[in-house]
């Protein structure tokens, strides 16, 4: 079986390009990453050698191309059954991929307003009423998942779902969201990961910046 190879931007800013990287790495997948950094308009036409849409991420395994974040988490867990990316009960796993849908379709203002930014320094931006209705649903799922599971992530285990949420992680810790104690909880279970800490630890080395993304 050739390798696998994830296409990637930055880490700091990539959002999308950091779920199937934490999936993967949390799942202990073997895998190759090539980062070819955003230009200023968070976007880069090199992209366009290996992604038919021209964005990030896209997985190479062989011949094939596998674009969309989602799309190749689920590729990857087919690929690795045994690896556990989706929680093994079958109403767990629909229920984590319904959440994982509405991460996917969902929280534009959020995540219009609060671009992730792994280097940035904590603290609060004016907001409209749109996030904030976003981040409420958000810590309603995380605490309805906790609730069900026993935690410490929303299916006991780290999975896919997490993965699919952990930029989201990202911006309610630097934005400064004013969050009670089980959410904050939850957070810092994702942070304390080690996946998380060696992609963090890597976004703080890079020196590239997007002013786009920079909110």
């Amino acid at each position: 079986m050739d390798g696998l190879v994830l296409y990637i931007a930055n880490k700091n800013y990539s959002s999308w390009s950091f779920r199937p990287w934490i999936a993967m790495k949390a799942a202990d997948i073997p895998f190759d990453e090539v980062l070819i950094p955003f230009d200023d308009n968070a976007s880069n036409p090199r992209f366009r050698e290996f992604s038919p849409t021209g964005k990030v991420p896209v997985l190479q395994h062989g011949s094939l191309h596998v674009w969309e974040s989602l799309a190749i988490i689920e590729y990857v867990a087919e690929l690795y059954p045994e690896a556990g990316i989706w929680p093994l009960d079958p109403a767990d796993r629909a229920m984590a991929r319904s959440i994982s849908m509405e991460m996917l379709s969902g929280f534009r203002a959020l995540r219009g307003a609060c671009p992730m930014n792994m280097r940035r320094q904590k603290g609060k931006i004016e907001l409209a009423d749109g996030v904030l209705t976003d981040v409420a649903r958000i810590t309603e799922i995380w605490k309805t998942m906790r609730m069900r599971s026993g935690g410490p992530f929303l299916f006991g285990a780290f999975s896919a779902a997490d993965a699919m949420f952990a930029p989201v992680v990202n911006r309610l810790d630097v934005y400064d969201f004013d969050l009670d104690a089980e959410t904050i909880d939850y957070i810092q279970a994702v942070q304390a990961h080690p996946a998380w800490v060696a992609w963090r630890d890597a976004s703080l080395a890079e020196t590239w910046v997007v002013p786009a993304d920079e909110a």
